[in-house]
């Protein structure tokens, strides 16, 4: 199986290439690719012919995406155009990763893969515009809605990722206040690569929540990580409202994994084992 990899430096890339390596990986990174442009997204996929191509790649500045929404659409929705075309030009089956930013976190109950999306955010907006433009361009695809993630590489936009931050700002002696109000469930890109692998394997197509399971706070989340690597920093609960980010998040993002069930497939672990799979793995316990 030949796959060509988009985005393959960041934290969810990384892991693919390590749960892929069994088949024949063209990793790229965007000084290998400009997925904005057309002819170049062409002259790639004709040349290597893949069977799959995974783009991981994405804008994910949520707060800059307000003042500022072009960068998101152009890598988050255009450049997907350009992917989602030529895969169906020559057949190649193109998995995209979405978020749970697509709902708008009103109901109380997980979502599935059949509940209306309603984004509160540009970001989620120009997220869901991508999704749109896999399902109508291109028949052979997998999208992947997921949330929350962190794995061993860090996240190459953002300079690591939540657990790393608690961290060192623990270690600083810093008081530090994390949202109470915002329930999802943090998912480890080592699981969700495999869950990918699997999905493609088995030649599904269409649209899958894949999380861990299970639900938290960011501010759960927070305590959990501290209780495990044995700090005890000054922390507090606050809300989305007083944190004041310029983008909305919604309340509730947990989603259910019905369509993995009925491909057989099990769904991920729970996120305080894989949390603490994460922690061993970085050598924090």
């Amino acid at each position: 199986m030949r796959v060509v990899l988009i985005g393959a430096n960041g934290q969810l890339g990384h892991d693919l290439q390590q749960k892929l390596e069994a088949w024949d990986i063209i990793p790229l990174t965007h000084v290998d690719l400009e997925i904005r442009d057309f002819e170049a997204v062409d002259h790639l996929l004709d040349v290597n012919k893949p069977d799959y191509v995974i783009n991981t790649a994405a804008y994910h500045r949520v707060d800059d995406c307000e003042d500022d929404p072009l960068p998101a659409f152009e890598v988050n929705a255009y450049a997907v155009r350009n992917l989602a075309q030529v895969c169906a030009k020559y057949g190649i089956a193109l998995v995209h990763l979405s978020t749970d930013y697509v709902f708008d976190g009103r109901k109380t109950s997980p979502y599935t893969e059949s509940d209306l999306p309603n984004p509160l955010n540009v970001y989620g907006v120009s997220k869901l515009a991508g999704e749109y433009f896999v399902q109508n361009y291109c028949p052979e695809h997998i999208i992947v809605r997921t949330s929350g993630l962190y794995g061993v590489a860090g996240a190459s936009g953002k300079g690591g990722n939540f657990i790393e931050t608690m961290l060192r700002l623990a270690r600083e002696e810093k008081p530090i206040s994390v949202v109470a109000d915002q329930t999802l469930s943090p998912t480890f890109t080592s699981d969700l690569a495999e869950s990918i692998r699997e999905l493609m394997q088995i030649e599904a197509r269409g649209l899958f929540n894949v999380t861990n399971s299970g639900q938290t706070s960011w501010f759960e989340f927070a305590q959990a990580i501290f209780e495990l690597a044995d700090f005890t920093p000054e922390l507090s609960r606050t809300t989305t409202e007083a944190f004041g980010a310029k983008a909305s998040r919604p309340a509730y993002s947990v989603m259910a994994h019905d369509r993995l069930l009925k491909e057989g497939l099990e769904g991920l672990r729970p996120w305080n084992l894989a949390l603490s799979d994460y922690l061993r793995q970085k050598g924090h316990l």
